[in-house]
């Protein structure tokens, strides 16, 4: 990761934490002066950041941006086929490929498994990838959460797992997931069997649309169990790619998310922008 990308991802977040704590709009100007940048620079960083400008931006982080997003990109994951949609390979719209540990192995902590893994930069901050030769089995960012406890979250998930630090083999799939190709990332799901039941479930929801976690329970065969889908969901171990910042109370409240509501509201906004949602 490049200082300069580090340094206009801190300023992008301190961006939405103004925006997030004013009373109305903020201005070009305005913001920018916050940034101590001038409006110019600031408008450029931010477009080339996101694609919008900071205008646009500040109405896909308004508050009730999560209750339009449940009014108008709804996604029913019973009728998951009407938009497009099929089983195995093809489970949303970045036609992601995966698979999943045995249930036994994962119970013995993933022992006999290698897992390679490296930092990289990210639309979102510092990223911590994870992969097995099946493909990426971890991803988290550490804007928030900082990258020491990013790593130990992750390495404690699989804990008799071999760890091996090799950015240059993960550096190919990781160019994909981020780039124009994220279709071509590979997963390697390792997980208890109910968790993998919502990480499938979250794979069926569009870029650009949102799901409740009572759509998610009834979608997995436990229309009560919205307790422990919300548990699911946030143990989630690849971030971005199994896109659980897309699941939402049904109040349109955001919910919580594992790396920071911060970073959630950024990929949501940048998935909104992008798709015109």
């Amino acid at each position: 990761m490049t200082d300069e990308h580090t340094y206009h991802y801190h300023v992008i977040r301190r961006a939405i934490a103004e925006i997030d704590t004013a009373d109305a709009p903020l201005t070009l100007e305005a913001l920018a002066a916050r940034m101590q940048m001038s409006p110019a620079h600031f408008q450029r960083i931010f477009t080339a950041w996101v694609g919008v400008s900071p205008k646009r931006y500040q109405q896909y982080l308004a508050l009730d941006h999560a209750r339009h997003l449940l009014r108008d990109r709804f996604t029913t994951l019973a009728t998951a086929d009407a938009v497009g949609l099929s089983g195995g390979g093809r489970l949303h719209d970045l036609f992601l490929t995966w698979e999943a540990m045995a249930p036994g192995d994962y119970a013995r902590g993933a022992a006999g498994l290698t897992i390679r893994h490296g930092w990289f930069d990210s639309p979102f901050g510092p990223a911590l990838v994870m992969g097995t030769d099946r493909g990426i089995c971890g991803l988290g960012f550490a804007a928030e959460t900082g990258t020491d406890a990013t790593m130990a979250d992750l390495t404690g998930r699989w804990p008799a797992a071999q760890f091996v630090e090799d950015r240059a083999a993960l550096a190919p799939v990781v160019a994909k997931a981020f780039g124009e190709a994220p279709g071509a990332a590979k997963l390697h799901l390792i997980g208890a069997p109910f968790q993998i039941k919502v990480w499938e479930a979250l794979l069926q929801v569009p870029t650009g649309h949102v799901t409740t976690y009572s759509e998610i329970a009834t979608a997995v065969g436990h229309p009560r169990a919205m307790r422990a889908v919300g548990t699911a969901v946030g143990r989630n171990p690849i971030s971005w790619l199994i896109p659980c910042h897309r699941a939402l109370r049904k109040s349109g409240a955001l919910g919580g998310y594992h790396w920071g509501l911060p970073v959630k509201r950024a990929l949501l906004a940048r998935e909104a922008a992008q798709s015109g949602a």
